[in-house]
C-alpha cells in the first residue's frame, strides 16, 4: 500500500490532480453503468415473464395436445415463434412441442397436481440454453388438469444486454479519457497563477530583487495568495531599507565618539611616548572627556540593541505593574541627571500590562529630554491621572515643523545636535509604549517648553495587600 501512496505523492500536482479527476469519473461512470445494465436486465426480465403470462392456449388447443402426448401422436397444432410449449400430467409424464425440449421441474409438477397455482423459473434446456419458464394449470377435455409450461430462450435478453454492456463500455472509457483529459486542462489552467508564483519565489530567492510583484487577478483563493505574497515582499524590502538605514546611521553617530575618542587616546599615548607631560588641568579634561564619550558609546550600544529586536518581539514577560511606582523610580534617576531642577509631581495610582524594565527605561527617557532642554534652575512638571501621563519642561520646545519627525530613529532637532545624545530616545519611547497598547505625542505649549503625554490602558488592579506594601506617595 505504501509503495503506490508513496508514487502517488512523488506525481506532480499537475498529475495528481488529473489523475484524482480521472478516477473519480471513472468510479462514477462504472457506478451509473452498473446501475443501468442491472436495471435494464431486470426491465428486460420483466417484460419477459409478462410476455411468457399472456401466452394462453385455449381448452381445445390443451385437450389436442393432452389427448396427442397421450396416445405419442404428432400434435395437431403448430406454434409459430421462438417459444417452447411443453404439457405435463399428473402422472409425471410430458410432451414438449417447440424449438429444444426442457426438464421438467419439481415446481412443474407442483402446478400440474394442483398444488401451486403457477410457477415461474429459469431453467437449462437439452440444447444446453438457458429458458425462461411459465407453468400454469389448465384443464382438458376429460377433466383431467394438467400443466401447461410456456418456455422463451434467455438468449434474447443475453444478446441485448451484451449489446448494452459493449456500449457502456465503450461510452464509459470515452468518459474516462476525456475526464482525464479534462483534468489535466483544468490543472494545468488552474496552477498557472501558482506556476508564476512559484517563478516570482524562485526570482526572489536567486537575485534577491523584493520588488517583484505578481499581477493578481479575481478574487479567489489564488488572488489571495499572490496578494498575501506581493504584501510580504513589501513588508520584506521596507524592512531591509530600514535595516540599511539603521546601519547607515548607526556608523554616523558611531563615528563621531569614536573619533574624538581615537584623538584623545592618541594624545594620552603621546605623551607617554614622547615623554612630554600633559599639564594636570589639561589631562583632567582629557581623561573627563574619554570617559564621557565612553559613557555616549555605551549608551549608543544599548539603544541599537533595543531598536535591533524586531517591533513584533515583546523584550519580556508582560506583567500587571504599577505605572506610579516606576515612575518614581525613573523620577530618583532623573533628579541625579539634574540637581539644580526642581520636579513638580502629581501621581494617581494607575496600574498597566508591561514588560517593567522597557517601561522604566522609556520613562527615564522621557525625563531625560526634559531634564536635557530645561533651563538652568528650571521646573519639570510630572502629572499622573487616570492613565495619562503628562511631562512638561520649560526649554526652547520644539518647532512645529520638526514636530512629525521628533519619534525617527536618529533624528535630533538642529538645537540638539550640540547636546548629548543619539536620537534614539524618544524612538525607544514610541516602541515601548505601542508595545504595552497606548500612545504617545508630543506637543508645544503656546507659553514655551515641550509636553510629553503618554496615555496607557489600565490593567486589573492588585489585591488590596500588594497596592499597601507599595507605599503609594501622592505628591
Amino acid at each position: 500500500m505504501s509503495g503506490p501512496v508513496t508514487w502517488f505523492r512523488s506525481r506532480p500536482l499537475r498529475s495528481r490532480l488529473a489523475l484524482l479527476t480521472a478516477t473519480a469519473v471513472a468510479v462514477a461512470v462504472a457506478a451509473v453503468s452498473l446501475a443501468c445494465w442491472f436495471v435494464t436486465r431486470a426491465q428486460l426480465e420483466a417484460e419477459l415473464d409478462s410476455s411468457l403470462r399472456n401466452i394462453k392456449l385455449d381448452d381445445r388447443s390443451v385437450t389436442d395436445l393432452t389427448l396427442a402426448c397421450a396416445r405419442g401422436v404428432d400434435a395437431p397444432v403448430q406454434f409459430a415463434g421462438s417459444y417452447t410449449v411443453q404439457i405435463v400430467m399428473s402422472s409425471g409424464k410430458l410432451c414438449t412441442y417447440g424449438p429444444s425440449p426442457i426438464p421438467v421441474q419439481a415446481l412443474d409438477l407442483a402446478v400440474a397436481r394442483g398444488q401451486l397455482p403457477y410457477a415461474l423459473h429459469t431453467t437449462k434446456a437439452e440444447n444446453g440454453g438457458e429458458m425462461r419458464v411459465y407453468t400454469y394449470p389448465q384443464p382438458a377435455a376429460f377433466q383431467e388438469v394438467v400443466g401447461v409450461s410456456v418456455a422463451r430462450p434467455l438468449s434474447e435478453i443475453d444478446n441485448s444486454m451484451s449489446t448494452l454492456r459493449w456500449v457502456l463500455l465503450l461510452v464509459s472509457g470515452i468518459g474516462v479519457v476525456g475526464a482525464g483529459a479534462a483534468g489535466l486542462w483544468v490543472a494545468r489552467t488552474g496552477l498557472e497563477p501558482v506556476n508564476r508564483l512559484t517563478d516570482a519565489v524562485e526570482h526572489v530567492t536567486a537575485t534577491e530583487d523584493l520588488t517583484m510583484r505578481i499581477p493578481v487577478e479575481g478574487e479567489d483563493e489564488i488572488a489571495r495568495l499572490s496578494r498575501s505574497f506581493n504584501a510580504m515582499t513589501a513588508a520584506l524590502a521596507v524592512s531591509r531599507d530600514r535595516q540599511a538605514q539603521l546601519i547607515a546611521d548607526a556608523g554616523h553617530e558611531l563615528r563621531t565618539p569614536l573619533t574624538s575618542l581615537r584623538t584623545n587616546i592618541e594624545l594620552l599615548a603621546r605623551s607617554e611616548q614622547t615623554g612630554r607631560a600633559i599639564p594636570p588641568d589639561d589631562k583632567r579634561a582629557l581623561l573627563a572627556s574619554v570617559k564621557a564619550q565612553m559613557t555616549e558609546l555605551a549608551a549608543l550600544i544599548g539603544d541599537l540593541q533595543e531598536l535591533a529586536r524586531p517591533d513584533a518581539a515583546q523584550p519580556g514577560p508582560l506583567e500587571v505593574v504599577p505605572l506610579h511606582t516606576i515612575l518614581r523610580s525613573a523620577l530618583d534617576r532623573a533628579r541625579l541627571r539634574g540637581p539644580e531642577l526642581t520636579f513638580r509631581t502629581d501621581l494617581a495610582p494607575w496600574y498597566v500590562r508591561a514588560e517593567p524594565a522597557g517601561l522604566e527605561r522609556a520613562l527615564v527617557n522621557v525625563l531625560d529630554n526634559a531634564v536635557k532642554f530645561s533651563p538652568p534652575r528650571g521646573t519639570v512638571e510630572v502629572t499622573l491621572m487616570r492613565g495619562e501621563l503628562t511631562v512638561r519642561d520649560h526649554g526652547p520646545g520644539i518647532a512645529p515643523e520638526e514636530l512629525p519627525h521628533v519619534f525617527d530613529r536618529f533624528w535630533r532637532s538642529p538645537s540638539a545636535r550640540s547636546l548629548p545624545g543619539s536620537g534614539l530616545g524618544l524612538s525607544i519611547v514610541a516602541r515601548t509604549v505601542q508595545q504595552a497598547g497606548g500612545t504617545v505625542t508630543l506637543t508645544a505649549p503656546e507659553d514655551g517648553g515641550t509636553s510629553a503625554v503618554l496615555r496607557l490602558p489600565g490593567a486589573p488592579t492588585p489585591p488590596p495587600s500588594v497596592v499597601a506594601d507599595e507605599g503609594l506617595d501622592q505628591a
